[in-house]
Parts: structure tokens; C-alpha cells; sequence
């Protein structure tokens, strides 16, 4: 089971746009909820008919691994009919706040007429969008880029909803075993992919990386 805690109480009382990050990617939002304010950027696809929400590690932030793989594919995802947002944490490292800043995210694209999302969570974001997902009847798909092992042990109740876990078989810092263990937790459809000679941030695969990303997300957030 998953605690939902303070994720039931926190409530968006608007959105604003945030001039202090013009030129950073994407729209800036401001989300002012009950329990502080969310950082986050919008990607607007024409016609979109799907969404990815993005949230990154320990330390927060709106970039994400690879050399800004987010706002990097935020961009070209737009091309697939896909919508993003990059969201950023209030609380990084609190667990359940960053569950309830991802679900913002995901809230807010389907306000915006999409019912089908994926997340993509790196790190300590692996263990964010595990448990987000669980929590999501939304959510389609997750993907968990070199991910912690805390917060995973409910990965076994995404199922029917697509798993990819990645990992870089250098990582020094959450070794590859991590991936493989939350892999065998989980339930089918899972997919687990290693990366010879990646690190923990993965930029020894970046491009490998984009493309399976691009592939993956655009096939699993294909219209049913």
C-alpha cells in the first residue's frame, strides 16, 4: 500500500506565469497551492492527445539528466502530439510532497483534455513517479531513469500501466542492482534497460537515451 498522506491535501489555488524564468524552455508556471508554490514548465503540443509530466532527483530542478534531456525532449515530444511539464519540487527529498507536486502536474494536464499520461522521474524521481503512478488512474506509463530502491516496493501495483526502468552499469552512486530488483517487483508489461559504461546521470548515453525515450513514450501514449 501506498500512503497518500499530505498528497489528499494539497490544492491548487491558481496558476501564474512566472517572469523570473523567461527563456529557460517551455511556458513558466507558477502553481500556488495551500502548501507553497510549484515550480514548473509547460510544453503545449498542437493537438496533443497525450502528456508526460517530468520531474527530476534529490536536489529538485526542471532540467533532468543527460544533459537536459527534459526540456530537450519536452520540445521535440511536441512534434508526437505529446504534451509536457517539467515540475520541480516544493519539499526535494520528502517523498510524499513530491509525489503531490507530481500529481499537480498531472492534474493540470488533464484539465487540459488529456487522459492519457506518462511520468519520467530520475533518481529519487524514480521512487516519485513509481509511487505517483500507483496513486494515478490516469497515468499510462513510468519510466524510472536510475532509480533509488526507498518508495519502489509498491511498483508491483502499476500493473496493468507500462514500466521502463533504465540504468547506466557505471552508476557508482545507485548501482545497476537497484533497477534489477524493482524489475523483478514489478509485474508485466516491464521493460528494463542498462546502459554499459553510463554513470549515474547518464550522459555517456545521452543519445541512445532520446531515442528510446521518444520511441517509448510515443507508442505507449498512442491512442487506444
Amino acid at each position: 500500500m501506498v500512503a497518500e498522506g499530505s498528497t489528499l491535501n494539497l490544492h491548487v489555488n491558481s496558476v501564474d506565469h512566472d517572469p523570473s524564468r523567461e527563456g529557460q524552455g517551455g511556458a513558466p508556471l507558477l502553481f500556488r497551492t495551500n502548501q507553497g508554490d510549484i515550480r514548473a514548465a509547460y510544453h503545449e503540443a498542437p493537438n496533443a492527445h497525450a502528456g508526460v509530466v517530468w520531474v527530476w532527483g534529490a536536489d529538485g530542478g526542471l532540467e533532468g539528466p543527460a544533459e537536459g534531456i527534459y526540456a530537450r525532449l519536452a520540445d521535440q515530444l511536441t512534434a508526437q502530439g505529446l504534451t509536457s511539464i517539467r515540475v520541480d519540487y516544493r519539499h526535494p527529498r520528502a517523498l510524499m510532497d513530491s509525489v503531490g507536486d507530481t500529481l499537480v502536474g498531472v492534474r493540470y494536464l488533464k484539465g487540459k483534455g488529456l487522459d492519457r499520461l506518462a511520468l519520467v522521474g530520475h533518481s529519487f524521481g524514480g521512487a516519485v513517479v513509481i509511487t505517483a503512478g500507483v496513486l494515478s488512474q490516469e497515468v499510462k506509463a513510468v519510466v524510472a531513469l536510475s532509480s533509488q530502491t526507498s518508495g519502489t516496493q509498491a511498483v508491483g501495483a502499476l500493473s496493468p500501466r507500462a514500466l521502463l526502468l533504465v540504468h547506466g552499469e557505471a552508476d557508482t552512486r545507485l548501482p545497476p542492482q537497484i533497477s534489477r530488483t524493482i524489475y523483478l517487483w514489478a509485474k508485466e508489461p516491464k521493460e528494463l534497460v542498462l546502459y554499459p559504461g553510463a554513470g549515474h546521470g547518464l550522459r555517456q548515453c545521452r543519445a541512445e537515451l532520446d531515442a528510446l525515450l521518444t520511441r517509448w513514450l510515443t507508442e505507449k501514449l498512442q491512442a487506444a
